[in-house]
């Protein structure tokens, strides 16, 4: 049997980009976590957040709603993965996942009430942290997490898009579509759950050791997660290695972002060091390249333009510099020297490694892994400021020299190897990311192909039109999803694949052109376009 790499890489690129689905909402419910739990500390607002007082009770019932995704992170896996996975009828698709999910905890339950000593498990115990058993929607399991969920979807999104379409006979009527799915899910959960039960003991098991591993690995550990992550950002796959420590029980039980934000009141209170109370937070601190390394690469980039050029290079790099710093979404500005200087990657994703490393040696720790707004501020320097105002001073000025490090080790490398970087190169294309505002002021244009202008009252609409056409147009489009800023594509001929230039042209950040995976980088607006990408091929099919 012979294993395409391509489709291999496919189907993973695909994964990863569906993962982000139920991802995408937890760093605006770290932030409302995070403020309620800052509005009710007495230690930072006095007596107004005592409890008891209308003050206190207002965000102790703001608190409890923000921690809907991370109490229910399983539910929210299970329902997001098939909108992003499922060839058609997605929200068909989610209720099935959630049908099937729902059975297949049943199923563990009724096991593990029967034979629970057999599996090594004792079963009488009530559910919490350190049990291995939870409680998903009032029913006592096993803790699987967001691991299990991830399974179960995957089946699901499989049995769908086999059986989705299946004709049955008319007598069978009630056995077609989303019924057919889930009757054939319910016969394949009896086995999966049994295997689960079987397995999964052992799982936690060796979960529990690798946690140790990792935390005792100490500065390397810190140092490699945090390369890994940066450097597999082009390829889409560093989701698979953020999502196990941030929302999975990589370091601790149901990752990073939730057991932090349910000690940080803890925290906040105690006196003794972050690096003692939370070691695990080294796993954290990808976010510090976001906020001290992007701001550096900018200003190299600015500084080694042409002179007669900067005001134009100002326009590109600041505001993508400024959505890293606050809001954690680096592609954008990442983007703009990738595809011209790789190398430039590299060197990115070492000092993105050893900051964060640094950072970890001098004792800083935390849940640092998105921008300024969800993570720095409200997540760790505010709250914490009071108890931990030593170990953030330390981290702001290790992070400060890290930023002049940044520019002056690109700007010596952009001019020594003379790397066309935006501002440097002969040919105008190269120059910039084009804003609302340029491509606004180009609606009215031809495509460089020549080709008759797209238009629509929508930038949207214009951006998933020339986008469908740029990736060969319908009959070369295989499947489409997106994560946080990119339009995730496979295609049939990637021959017919556009020029990344053009696709900037037409409003992209860039082009990731791996085989027929392609994916083009959008921005923040990239759901929005998926979905008119989407209404384009239904359109075009129904004709």
């Amino acid at each position: 049997m012979i294993i395409n790499k391509d489709v291999i890489m496919q189907k993973m690129q695909r994964f990863g980009g569906a993962m982000f689905t139920p991802v995408i909402m937890f760093g605006v419910f770290g932030i409302l976590v995070g403020l309620s739990i800052l509005c009710n500390n007495p230690m930072i607002l006095g007596s107004i957040a005592e409890e008891g007082t209308a003050w206190h009770n207002f965000w102790y019932i703001v608190e409890q709603g923000s921690w809907t995704v991370f109490n229910q992170m399983a539910l929210l896996f299970c329902i997001g993965l098939p909108i992003g996975l499922a060839k058609k009828e997605n929200a068909r698709a989610a209720m099935e996942s959630f049908l099937i999910f729902m059975i297949f905890n049943y199923f563990i339950q009724a096991m593990m009430t029967l034979w629970g000593s057999s599996f090594g498990v004792d079963f009488s115990k009530a559910a919490g942290a350190g049990t291995g058993l939870t409680m998903i929607a009032n029913i006592k399991t096993l803790d699987t997490g967001i691991v299990g969920a991830i399974i179960i979807a995957s089946i699901s999104v499989w049995l769908h898009n086999k059986l989705f379409d299946v004709n049955v006979p008319d007598y069978m009527g009630i056995f077609k579509g989303s019924s057919l799915v889930v009757v054939a899910g319910f016969g394949l959960m009896i086995p999966v759950a049994y295997i689960f039960c079987l397995v999964w003991p052992q799982v936690q098991a060796a979960i529990s050791s690798l946690q140790v591993f990792l935390t005792s690995a100490g500065v390397f550990g810190v140092w490699l997660y945090t390369f890994l992550e940066r450097f597999l950002i082009p390829t889409g796959l560093h989701h698979f290695i953020y999502l196990p420590f941030q929302f999975g029980p990589a370091v601790v039980d149901n990752g990073i972002q939730a057991y932090w934000l349910a000690h940080i009141k803890e925290f906040a209170e105690s006196t003794k060091p972050l690096a003692e109370l939370f070691p695990q937070g080294g796993f954290a601190l990808h976010g510090m390249s976001k906020l001290f390394g992007c701001p550096g690469i900018a200003l190299a980039i600015y500084f080694t333009a042409k002179p007669e050029r900067r005001k134009k290079i100002a326009a590109l790099v600041a505001p993508a510099a400024i959505v890293a710093f606050f809001c954690g979404i680096t592609e954008p500005l990442e983007f703009t020297f990738l595809f011209i200087a790789p190398a430039l990657f590299l060197v990115h994703a070492i000092l993105a490694a050893t900051l964060s490393s640094t950072m970890y040696t001098f004792g800083v720790t935390g849940n640092f892994g998105g921008g300024f707004l969800d993570s720095a501020l409200f997540q760790n320097w505010i709250p914490l400021w009071s108890n931990h105002s030593g170990t953030y001073i330390t981290q702001i000025i290790i992070g400060l020299c890290f930023t002049a490090i940044y520019f002056f080790v690109f700007r010596f490398l952009i001019i020594h190897f003379d790397f066309k970087t935006p501002g440097r190169g002969d040919e105008p294309g190269t120059d910039k990311l084009f804003t609302k505002a340029d491509y606004k002021a180009r609606e009215g244009q031809n495509n460089s192909s020549g080709n008759e202008k797209i238009s629509s009252g929508d930038e949207r609409d214009i951006k998933a039109a020339y986008f469908l056409k740029d990736l060969g147009g319908k009959e070369n489009i295989v499947d489409v999803t997106n994560c946080a800023t990119r339009l995730r594509v496979t295609v049939k001929d990637d021959s017919k694949i556009a020029d990344a230039s053009v696709f900037t042209s037409h409003g992209a950040h860039g082009l990731v052109h791996n085989g027929c995976a392609i994916q083009v980088i959008v921005g923040l607006s990239v759901p929005q376009v998926r979905e008119r990408f989407e209404a384009l091929l239904n359109e075009t099919d129904s004709k």
